[in-house]
């Protein structure tokens, strides 16, 4: 048994291992996928303290590098559920249960779809949530950017350096990202922005053609392109925690500055929680106040 597993190897998570492994607990990171979380989608983070210009998987290889510096374990499980038994917590993942006296749960988010017609048979071949990940394929070509926050846009600066064209399509009549970012988008001579519509439905038969949208007035477009890439937020990934912690509506474990849950010895940090600032610094905040907590409930 540990003293503290942490469910997720974020920003938040990781932070909450340093501090909590600095503090003297010995702490296990149970991680599902990547290593570093959403960040490591970013090709360029520019308002993180102390790193002026640096990629998401940089600033995610040095945290983990960090952790595990002090000798914090991390194993690449699935967890699917947390039994809360007075002092000893147990947590089953998909290959083995871990017992533990404190749990924090930094799961993060993933991509949020558009659940229109088409987007999920295209998937993979057509349409995609990264452009870290799947812009290259799209080289010289014509791609659609959905969405207006900072994702969007950071995949639209991305994406104009490597296609031909690239237009984004906003449900707003603004977009909602930093003045920085739209300032640079719109300077850009290869990105067209469409303002006040969405996408209704993904057009093709056998390969991706385009997307047709449709705006305020019911008016409709069709937009061809060769691929589209969705960046209109995240969804929280907190159904297995769902027996011991509070969720409200949208599925955010419901906590505040304080990153207690509704029970005790469970903690939660980072982007799963309700708060209305998600970026890396105010995970890394959530990773230590959880991590503190956390080392105070054991005591």
């Amino acid at each position: 048994m540990v003293d503290i597993i942490v469910i997720g190897a974020g920003p938040a998570g990781l932070c909450a291992a340093i501090y909590a492994s600095r503090a003297g607990k010995s702490v296990k990171i149970l991680e599902k996928s990547t290593f570093g979380g959403q960040m490591t989608f970013s090709p360029k983070i520019e308002n993180y303290p102390a790193e002026m210009v640096i990629s998401g998987a940089e600033l995610a290889d040095k945290m983990v590098e960090h952790a595990l510096s002090l000798g914090v374990e991390i194993e690449l499980e699935e967890v699917l559920k947390i039994e809360n038994s007075d002092d000893v917590k147990t947590v089953v993942t998909d290959t083995a249960t871990h017992t533990c006296r404190a749990v924090i749960i930094a799961t993060g988010a993933h991509h949020r779809k558009l659940g229109v017609e088409g987007e999920d048979k295209f998937e993979g071949s057509g349409v995609s949530f990264c452009a870290v990940c799947d812009g290259a394929f799209y080289a010289g070509q014509d791609v659609v950017v959905v969405g207006g926050g900072n994702s969007a846009l950071q995949e639209t600066l991305l994406l104009s350096e490597i296609c031909k064209s690239v237009t984004v399509v906003q449900n707003l009549d603004f977009f909602t990202g930093e003045g920085k970012l739209v300032e640079q988008v719109m300077k850009k001579e290869n990105v067209k922005t469409v303002l006040g519509a969405v996408v209704e439905k993904v057009v093709g038969e056998d390969k991706f053609e385009g997307v047709e949208i449709v705006f305020a007035d019911g008016r409709k477009e069709k937009i061809i392109a060769d691929g589209m890439f969705v960046a209109i937020g995240l969804k929280p990934e907190n159904e297995a925690f769902s027996n011991v912690t509070a969720l409200d509506k949208i599925g955010y474990i419901v906590s505040d500055e304080s990153c207690t849950t509704s029970s005790e010895g469970v903690f939660v940090a980072g982007d799963c929680r309700t708060k209305n600032i998600r970026q890396i610094a105010t995970a890394v905040s959530d990773g230590a106040v959880a991590a503190l907590a956390a080392v105070r409930y054991i005591g």
